[in-house]
């Protein structure tokens, strides 16, 4: 049976996964229940699964933050020290990462054969454009989308879907986070 592969992101009301100007990680809006939430849902075992792009700016990221920084919360640091595979064609090993292992090819046939090899279930946060094809190529079984109550029109960065396949979602779970952050979980299939 081949693992599960749940494509976790965190996006604004229009879309974007990240924003400039003066919004910080979060936009502002994480609460306490929101970091109990993700640490609960890092906490079981999984393999992560990052592009190249996400992996280089988690690994700058950390590096340059301090223990009491926003961007080492619990959950950020247990991600952290689960095994990983950056599929990229650019990086080679060893990489600043724990438990990670570089493999080299085409990310539809490394995640395929991951998924079934894989005796954990697979995630990924953020690695848009990695999680796109894999979403066209019918790889991706959750999508798990984390919307913060922001719209960033004018500062946003990283748009989520963007020229992405259509796609049908079939809502599989939802939840409310400290009164105001959406988390949708829903099962993508191909229009």
């Amino acid at each position: 049976m081949a693992a599960t592969y749940t494509f976790d992101v965190f996006s604004s009301l229009d879309g974007y996964g990240a924003a400039g100007a003066d919004w910080t990680g979060y936009w502002g809006k994480q609460g306490p229940e929101l970091l109990d939430h993700r640490l609960a849902l890092y906490d079981e075992e999984q393999r992560m699964v990052f592009g190249a792009n996400t992996y280089r700016a988690f690994a700058q990221m950390l590096a340059s933050s301090t223990e009491e920084s926003d961007v080492r919360d619990p959950w950020v640091t247990r991600m952290r020290n689960l095994p990983a595979t950056v599929v990229s064609r650019t990086l080679e090993g060893p990489l600043d990462w724990p438990d990670a292992t570089v493999v080299s090819g085409d990310a539809v046939e490394v995640v395929a054969r991951l998924k079934e090899e894989s005796a954990v279930p697979l995630r990924s946060h953020g690695s848009l454009s990695l999680n796109r094809a894999l979403m066209a190529a019918g790889l991706v079984d959750r999508l798990q989308v984390t919307l913060f109550p922001v719209i960033t029109g004018r500062t946003g960065l990283d748009r989520i879907f963007q020229d992405a396949a259509d796609f049908d979602l079939e809502l599989i779970g939802n939840r409310t986070l400290d009164g105001h952050v959406q988390e949708l979980l829903y099962r993508p299939t191909l229009h």
